[in-house]
């Protein structure tokens, strides 16, 4: 029997093609912030709050972080351009959550194995505070 492959969905694909666009642009760190606000202005109303309050947080505990897109999603750099922090929201892929994630810019490497993606319903103070101990130790 022959297996069929469906390949990559639909938002995969425009995630692709996103990310080609963002690494054609990356030259421009004016730039890539305002795409990233061009991201966050189309998400639905869950979606950008959470998104503009990460960004809060983000320019809060480390400010020398750039905000940029990644796969049309809200990221945040350091100085080489290196992912550090990045959000999934829930409507990117249609899942139930978002997705905090840490990239390995952020070195949170504690013992031979530690969480790097989060699953995120809603940003209260306990998640902002999770997010604000991975972040400083992130940037150290």
């Amino acid at each position: 029997m022959a297996k069929t492959n469906p390949g990559f969905s639909e938002e995969e694909k425009k995630a692709m093609k996103e990310r080609a666009a963002e690494l054609r642009a990356s030259k421009k760190a004016d730039a890539s912030e305002k795409a990233m606000f061009a991201k966050i202005d189309e998400l639905p109303e869950h979606d950008r709050a959470i998104a503009l309050r990460l960004h809060e947080l983000v320019k809060q505990v480390a400010p020398q972080l750039v905000g940029k897109t990644y796969y049309g999603m809200p990221a945040w750099a350091n100085a080489h351009g290196k992912n550090v922090i990045f959000l999934q929201p829930a409507s990117k892929f249609d899942y139930r959550y978002s997705t905090v994630g840490f990239e390995e810019a952020a070195r949170l490497d504690e013992g031979n194995m530690w969480p790097t993606h989060y699953a995120l319903l809603e940003l209260t103070e306990t998640e902002e505070a999770l997010i604000i101990e991975r972040l400083r130790k992130a940037t150290e």
